[in-house]
């Protein structure tokens, strides 16, 4: 059974009630942002958490050990290379010993539930891939957020997704999906995708309340709160990119994860790198947000 190592930080807040935001490690790893932006993005998201009066807790497998939050000294360990590590490898990761396994949104919803801790603050979560019907290509995110009881607080999901039908996935599990101050579902870089929420909060306490009146005790909230405004790029310059190197993923046979990685090295080429900036800059209103609702949750509790 899953059972991560708190830091001494992390079990003390617990211990005392006090509020916590988990916080993946893929996106501060060689997997996510380039160096030095990730080390920017770690730094700008653990003091966007504390600022906001919560304790930031990293998840990541090191040494073999599933953790939850990270001393001071080992930050600087998940800044380089890192196995990709989602739920389903977890186990893997413990059982072999890996040095370091950069967990991604589903791993790290399923260690936050693991330890008790109810807020994940995260930049987009996966979904389900376009042609899903015939590839059956659907994020393993989607499943953990339904599965644990935890809040995930996203931009939205990636753009190249099929988002309509990703929205139908969280209805058809339960998951409640609310809207920060916004009334379309985002969708990454840009801060709607055309599709309304279901359900949208203007309040930290409205989610608290929510995540505390759900049906299945079991189950998620999925939080998407849009990119800053200032920070948006440009709709329709993306919508061309995302066109063109999904046809290229089409022609070259490229499927499965390596989408992902493939589109947004064309979204980077695209943008001349304007997409760093804007990854840093939803990250930490993400985890700035997460603190809110991570402070607002213990208050009820």
């Amino acid at each position: 059974m899953l059972d991560p190592v708190c830091s001494e930080e992390v079990e003390t807040a617990l211990v005392e009630g006090k509020p916590v935001v988990a916080l993946e490690s893929t996106i501060f790893s060689h997997l996510g942002l380039p160096s030095p932006a990730n080390r920017d993005a770690l730094d700008r998201c653990i003091g966007a958490i504390r600022g906001g009066g919560a304790v930031p807790a990293v998840t990541a497998v090191l040494d073999g050990v599933v953790r939850m939050g990270l001393e001071g000294d080992e930050h600087e360990r998940i800044l380089g290379e890192a196995r990709k590590t989602a739920e389903r490898d977890v186990a893997v990761g413990v059982a072999q010993r890996w040095g370091f396994g950069a967990t991604t949104v589903s791993a790290s919803v399923a260690i936050a539930g693991a330890a008790g801790i109810a807020v994940f603050a995260t930049g987009g979560i996966g979904g389900v891939h376009r042609g899903a019907e015939v590839t059956g290509d659907i994020s393993a995110d989607l499943d953990a957020i339904a599965s644990h009881p935890v809040i995930t607080v996203s931009a939205g999901a990636k753009a190249f997704l099929d988002l309509p039908r990703t929205l139908e996935y969280l209805e058809s599990a339960g998951v409640p999906v609310l809207g920060w101050q916004h009334d379309w579902f985002p969708a990454f870089y840009t801060r709607s995708s055309g599709l309304t929420i279901p359900h949208r909060v203007d309040t930290a306490a409205e989610v608290a309340r929510t995540f505390d009146a759900r049906s299945r005790g079991s189950s998620g909230v999925l939080l998407t709160v849009p990119i800053p405004e200032s920070d948006e790029l440009d709709a329709s310059e993306l919508d061309a990119v995302l066109q063109s190197a999904l046809d290229d993923c089409e022609r070259s046979g490229t499927t499965g994860a390596a989408i992902t990685p493939f589109v947004l090295g064309r979204i980077s080429e695209a943008t001349n790198g304007r997409n760093v900036p804007a990854n840093l800059a939803l990250a930490e209103n993400n985890a700035s947000v997460a603190a809110q609702v991570a402070v607002a949750l213990a208050l009820t509790h």
